[in-house]
């Protein structure tokens, strides 16, 4: 070690306990006059001992003024007191990652959760991740097949895409995710589930996930009972560990579920802080967190990727909530899923006609792109003139588009459904959409 090297190591030692003490105890935050930290620090707060506790909880500095600290636990209900000591820890906040957590269910601290034993990790990253310089971002000319024929043949995806799922509740969110963690080929999967249900993870885990999938893939999960402080931790572990193995030159598949809780976990953490509430009480954090979000995936010049597929949960089932319309801003298209459909038994219930993937023209070759043009066009001409043909309006022979439309209607509906446990190759759905359509003339 040089002179250097060492002048910097000891400045950035902590040799002197930073400390405070807690003032003041809400039910999703403490208050206390210390430590000296900055926002993102990890600190430890003393608690009455019990008999599961060993009297100290760990807690997130979410903001910062003269004279007072706002800490955020990890748990719910840290039984902490006034006048309880806060100790910052000297040690940067990072993650453990690596190949040992392949086939693993974690917590946002890396934590088993599976019961298999623990994980042994020999690597270490920063938990907010480091930017990629902007001009190292790429498009890539790969496709991402998924095995779902009406995105694989209509709305085609590129490796190190980043594209959102939206839809309100109950119309195959959770379904669809699954679907794509067990077809689509991907180096390793990870998979983060934010604020669902702990049935949901359990089941998606145990029965969702075929054990070729399970062997390369990590779920992380923080479910809607644990504090927001966890929940929104979990998102940026589970990008930690995405980024480590695409550091490598590894191609990564991840699915977020959902974007939409994680944007309220932050919102819960910006209102204990003090951050003042805007649209729909979200607070300005929020909009600045998010597009970091997005941004930490996709695919790089040197090589390596983070296709991200993300839900986002709609308030209603037009679509049109905050979180959603930034989301369709910052992502490189989105799939929406229908409750008309959903209510059909139709799965996917995508709405083909809504969709959009913005990488898909330059992904197809000349003659699939006329097939998916033309079958778009044949759904959007059905759905605008759905109104007048389904109430007996519109008359046969009135128009040569909307008459084409019904004709091809019955097929391209069969050609939207699929079963969840049938991959179909991107070739054979454009075999079948020719088939349909005649070879796109």
């Amino acid at each position: 070690m040089t002179s250097t090297h060492l002048l910097e190591a000891i400045a950035d030692a902590d040799l002197v306990p930073r400390t405070g003490q807690v003032r003041r105890i809400l039910p999703t935050f403490v208050e206390a006059d210390g430590p000296w930290a900055a926002r993102g620090a990890i600190c430890t707060i003393e608690t009455r001992p019990t008999v599961t506790t060993i009297g100290s909880a760990l807690a997130e500095v979410v903001g910062v003024s003269p004279g007072s600290v706002v800490l955020a636990p990890f748990e719910t209900g840290v039984a902490t007191f006034p006048g309880a000591r806060v100790t910052a820890l000297p040690q940067e906040d990072l993650a453990p990652v690596g190949a040992a957590f392949l086939g693993r269910v974690v917590d946002a601290f890396g934590r088993p959760i599976d019961g298999a034993g623990p994980v042994r990790a020999t690597a270490r990253a920063a938990l907010g991740g480091r930017a990629s310089p902007t001009l190292d971002r790429i498009s890539s000319p790969a496709v991402l097949e998924t095995g779902v024929r009406a995105i694989d043949g209509l709305l085609t995806l590129a490796r190190g895409q980043r594209v959102g799922v939206f839809a309100a509740s109950g119309v195959g969110k959770t379904s669809l995710m699954g679907q794509l963690a067990r077809q689509v080929e991907a180096d390793c999967c990870v998979i983060c589930l934010v604020g669902e249900r702990g049935r949901e993870v359990e089941a998606l885990w145990s029965s969702g996930l075929s054990n070729e999938a399970k062997a390369r893939t990590v779920l992380v999960a923080a479910t809607s009972d644990e504090a927001a402080a966890m929940r929104v931790r979990a998102g940026d572990y589970a990008l930690a560990l995405a980024e480590h193995w695409r550091s490598r030159g590894r191609h990564v598949l991840l699915l977020l579920d959902s974007v939409t809780r994680l944007a309220m976990a932050m919102r819960e953490m910006g209102l204990a802080a003090g951050e003042p509430p805007t649209v729909r009480a979200y607070t300005p954090g929020v909009f600045a967190a998010i597009p970091r979000l997005v941004e930490r995936c996709g695919a790089l010049r040197g090589g390596g990727a983070i296709s991200a597929v993300m839900t986002v949960l709609s308030e209603t089932d037009e679509i049109d909530d905050p979180i959603c319309e930034m989301m369709k801003s910052l992502l490189d298209g989105h799939i929406i899923l229908a409750r008309r459909l959903a209510e059909q038994g139709h799965f996917p219930a995508i709405d083909v006609p809504r969709s959009i993937s913005r990488l898909s023209a330059r992904l197809l070759e000349e003659p699939q792109r006329k097939l998916a043009d033309r079958a778009l066009a044949l759904l959007s001409t059905y759905e605008h003139s759905r109104t007048m043909i389904e109430t007996g309006v519109y008359v046969r022979g009135g128009s040569p588009q909307i008459d084409a439309a019904i004709e091809a209607q019955s097929g391209l509906t069969e050609f939207l459904r699929q079963r969840p446990d049938e991959h179909i190759p991107q070739a054979a759905a454009f075999q079948k959409l020719s088939g349909l359509l005649g070879g796109g003339a």
